[in-house]
């Protein structure tokens, strides 16, 4: 989906800020974790990132992706 200003957008939908903050949540934890040599912790937070990513393909499936029926595009001033 092309912008005005010829961008073609860079996933600005509830999928992709779902994905990333799911995502980012996991590798901040695990970066914890992985300090506090917490192998378990570190490992949950695998899971939490495999998990974002899956939630993102998801979302983006049922409608939610930045070509989505159900994603409305922010004009932007």
């Amino acid at each position: 989906m092309s912008t005005q200003h010829g961008d073609p957008g860079h996933g600005d939908s509830p999928a992709a800020w779902t994905t990333v903050v799911v995502m980012l949540l996991g590798i901040a934890v695990g970066t914890v974790g992985f300090c506090l040599d917490q192998a378990w912790l570190v490992w949950v937070c695998v899971g939490v990132v495999v998990v974002g990513a899956l939630l993102g393909f998801i979302l983006a499936k049922a409608g939610y992706g930045v070509n989505g029926p159900r994603f409305a595009p922010k004009t932007h001033d």
